[in-house]
């Protein structure tokens, strides 16, 4: 009888909510659309942030110098002075003539003799690549190396990771704003679209509360129409989503290596795979929930 009685009522909630989204019309339309910009924002700037940790967790790991050395000065001279100063655990010497062969490479060129003639030989210095014991010491064991003799410049990552750091935190505070503005509008307009369907049934309300009808009873399935709303926005911003970062993909597969090391750096984790469609179900839900029981509060505290 419990199970007979659970039917009726799932029933009768599946088609008074199939109905009231039938007469909302238009009205719908507009509610999911605006759901969707919500939470296709909300999802690119979420999934861009994360993105941006990871890519500064790929920065923050490097514990590798570049040292470019004077015009004139053989990195292998040098690799032993450099492996024998404390805290570097290796050193890599790289000569001009291997930067330059890649170099050419990566610019898809092929005639390096040509391309060395047009410019009247090499124009590259030698490098090495000294590896620190920790990320801590990096700075410290730059700038020492940059007060040895026959050393040009050095370079690593300090400065890009300060970059990339302001940046993201830049990303969060423009995306919290674009979320809240936005979460706004869309909770406005599913009230909206809520409270016309409230009104064109108003008549069978007043006979539903006639009959006995509780007030839960009644704007239930209202708040049931929000909700679908919302999880119809989500899907649909979860989609653009998806098909937005294999379009993304694709593009980043045709560019120079070190591009795709970017983009490598910049994968989701399995964890973080799952949240994204699970935050944008959760705001959905929230939007979708806020702005139906706002559109039924109305009527129900007369």
């Amino acid at each position: 009888m419990g199970v007979l009685r659970l039917l009726t009522k799932s029933d009768y909630l599946l088609r008074e909510t199939l109905l009231g989204l039938r007469r909302g019309g238009w009205m719908n339309w507009a509610a999911v659309s605006t759901v969707t910009v919500l939470l296709f924002l909300f999802g690119v700037s979420l999934q861009a942030s994360w993105q941006m940790e990871g890519l500064l967790h790929q920065f923050g790991s490097q514990l590798e110098i570049s040292v470019y050395l004077d015009t004139g000065i053989q990195a292998k001279d040098l690799e032993p002075m450099m492996i024998a100063m404390p805290d570097v655990t290796d050193v890599t010497a790289i000569s001009k003539e291997e930067s330059w062969a890649k170099l050419i490479r990566d610019m898809g060129l092929s005639d390096i003799k040509g391309v060395t003639e047009q410019l009247d030989g090499n124009p590259l210095v030698d490098e090495l690549r000294v590896k620190a014991a920790t990320s801590e010491v990096v700075p410290a064991l730059a700038a020492k190396i940059n007060q040895m003799p026959g050393i040009d410049h050095v370079q690593y990552v300090d400065e890009a990771v300060k970059r990339i750091a302001q940046l993201s935190q830049g990303l969060s505070w423009v995306s919290l704003g674009m979320t809240t503005l936005l979460s706004l509008t869309a909770i406005a307009v599913v009230t909206t679209t809520i409270r016309l369907i409230v009104m064109a049934r108003r008549r069978e309300i007043e006979v539903m509360q006639l009959v006995g009808a509780t007030t839960t009873w009644i704007y239930l399935p209202f708040i049931l129409q929000g909700l679908v709303l919302g999880v119809v926005g989500a899907i649909v911003a979860w989609g653009l989503i998806v098909a937005l970062q294999r379009f993304i993909q694709d593009l980043l597969a045709q560019q120079p290596e070190f591009i795709q090391f970017l983009t490598d750096s910049m994968q989701l984790s399995a964890r973080e795979t799952f949240l994204l469609p699970s935050a944008l179900l959760g705001l959905g839900l929230s939007v979708g929930l806020m702005g139906s029981l706002f559109a039924v509060r109305r009527f129900t505290t007369r």
